[in-house]
């Protein structure tokens, strides 16, 4: 599956003062989507992008934004998200009581429906919502910052996802969003991951392009 997994490089760990530029850089280099991570400050210790920002992005995006709703009531802006550019719209678990509704709202505008779960929130969390979404987020560190470690649970967790997957929702994507390098990338998909999110380890490189192709061909990198 080394070529069938999805590269989506966070520009939560872009430089915010030229990301016009790093907008166009990913463009040209073999991501499959730009990650967009939307932070209130309420469900996680951070802010980050709004409407403005968003919609400024996806004029230069010539790849589908992946827009990651780090918030509280995410219900309340999923039309404004799609409005401002978004292909695929996911949502945390932890701040959805009425979740199955959200989804299908999600769907009902044309977007790409996520759900997330958080580093504690176990796999069992997701059985009755599986069949009906197209992607679960596993969040492999503690959502809010960039540059975290890795949990190394994340594994098991994939591969309870992918089993729990096989017989309700074969072609569910599974993502994961923290501390993804090249050098757990080919482990993670091994698991049954197949998007990788990574920001720190695209945008902190001296060569963001070259990391994405190793991201995307990690077997490549590893038997040279």
């Amino acid at each position: 599956m080394t070529n069938d997994h999805l590269i989506s490089p966070s520009i939560l760990a872009a430089d915010f003062g030229n990301l016009q530029r790093d907008i166009e850089l990913l463009n040209t280099s073999e991501a499959d989507w730009i990650h967009v991570d939307v932070m209130d400050g309420e469900f996680v210790p951070n802010i980050s992008f709004g409407f403005p920002v968003i919609a400024a992005v996806n004029k230069h995006a010539q790849k589908p934004l992946d827009v990651h709703l780090m918030i509280v009531q995410p219900e309340r802006y999923l039309k404004a998200f799609k409005d401002a550019g978004a292909a695929g719209l996911t949502v945390h678990f932890e701040t959805c009581p009425h979740l199955h509704r959200t989804v299908q709202v999600i769907k009902e505008l044309g977007c790409r429906a996520g759900v997330a779960i958080n580093p504690h929130t176990p796999i069992s969390v997701l059985e009755d919502i599986i069949a009906e979404v197209d992607m679960i987020l596993i969040m492999s560190v503690n959502p809010g910052f960039g540059g975290q470690h890795f949990i190394e649970n994340t594994y098991k967790k994939i591969k309870q996802l992918r089993a729990m997957a096989q017989s309700v929702n074969p072609d569910l994507l599974i993502e994961i969003d923290g501390g993804v390098d090249a050098q757990n990338a080919q482990q993670l998909i091994d698991a049954g991951a197949n998007v990788l999110v990574a920001g720190s380890a695209v945008f902190s490189s001296a060569n963001p392009k070259a990391v994405i192709s190793e991201l995307k061909h990690p077997k490549k990198l590893q038997s040279l």
